[in-house]
């Protein structure tokens, strides 16, 4: 029943979207695509090797296809204007992941060091909460994330593409904001790879990473921020063109962009799953976490202030 409740939220806002007169035309081609993409890019090589990670190729290509679904079928600039991030977080991640799909050999069977990291540390919450069947449980993450893109993550983009706004002075503040998000993820993970690259021990506390534990993650969730903003101004339109049973479902989907992706990106498979493996790795890693924040971007802390309780303290992981 946990796993149900946990669906429901993403099949109401999906079913609002296929109401709605206004984005049904937007919502049902985009329910065939992620159905197709999650198919084949993660159901089907999940169930064959009992690796989760394969969500992480389906999600963003499910992007790009949300983006082509609003290009295809919507006109005007505003739909113009909202597919473009949809392309371009998707097209950055999905190339990403097909990378790592060649480094960490996901297509092996049977072989845990294969799994990404995060998808471990979901088998710790599988044990816990009592999920016993590994197959069943694979494939509850891999179609809960395909329920997602499918309705909550699409509703952004179907009620602007619906809408067919011009480019106003708000819209151009929301677009700004979500550019200067994308600059700054690029610029956090960019920063990771040098560190990296220049073979430096311990963690990464240079540039952005200094003032947060995880500044990809937020500026990642500032984008899609941005994008709740950009299709605020849609609402009053589609009050008057359905239900107010469907128009609350779509206020729900907006707010639930936000939620979902903070939790996810602390808790779920982000912040939380990466720390548990830090910590054990990095004998440096606990300073970090007692004078750096953990998700919103802050100045250094000195270790008593994580003593004394003080706002901002970092997570404990576990």
């Amino acid at each position: 029943m946990r796993r149900v409740w946990a669906m429901l939220p993403f099949v109401l806002v999906g079913a609002a979207l296929v109401l709605a007169p206004a984005t049904a035309g937007l919502a049902w081609p985009n329910l065939v695509v992620q159905g197709v993409l999650f198919t084949l890019l993660a159901a089907v090589p999940g169930h064959l090797t009992r690796h989760v990670s394969y969500v992480d190729v389906a999600w963003p290509w499910g992007l790009v296809g949300i983006g082509v679904v609003t290009l295809v079928t919507a006109d005007g600039p505003g739909a113009v204007a909202v597919a473009v991030p949809y392309l371009a977080m998707g097209a950055r991640m999905g190339l990403w992941s097909l990378v790592m799909t060649v480094k960490h050999g996901w297509w092996t069977p049977g072989s845990p060091k294969a799994e990404l990291p995060r998808y471990r540390y979901q088998r710790r919450r599988w044990e816990r909460q009592g999920f016993r069947s590994e197959a069943i449980s694979v494939q509850y993450e891999i179609w809960l994330q395909g329920l997602a893109n499918a309705s909550v993550l699409a509703v952004p983009a179907f009620l602007v593409a619906a809408d067919q706004p011009r480019l106003s002075v708000w819209a151009a503040c929301a677009l700004a904001l979500w550019a200067a998000s994308f600059v700054l993820e690029s610029v956090a993970d960019g920063q990771k790879r040098r560190f990296a690259a220049r073979g430096e021990r311990g963690t990464c506390d240079r540039g952005l990473w200094r003032y947060s534990r995880h500044p990809n993650y937020f500026f990642q969730w500032m984008q899609w921020n941005a994008l709740v903003l950009f299709a605020l101004p849609t609402l009053p339109a589609r009050f008057h063109d359905t239900s107010p049973v469907v128009w609350a479902l779509l206020v729900l989907g907006l707010f639930l962009v936000s939620w979902t992706l903070y939790v996810t990106l602390t808790k779920h498979t982000g912040a939380r799953p990466a720390e548990y493996h830090s910590v054990r790795k990095r004998p440096d890693y606990a300073l970090y976490q007692a004078t750096t924040n953990m998700f919103f971007p802050g100045p250094v802390k000195t270790p008593q202030d994580e003593v004394a309780g003080r706002p901002g303290g970092s997570t404990t992981v576990g």
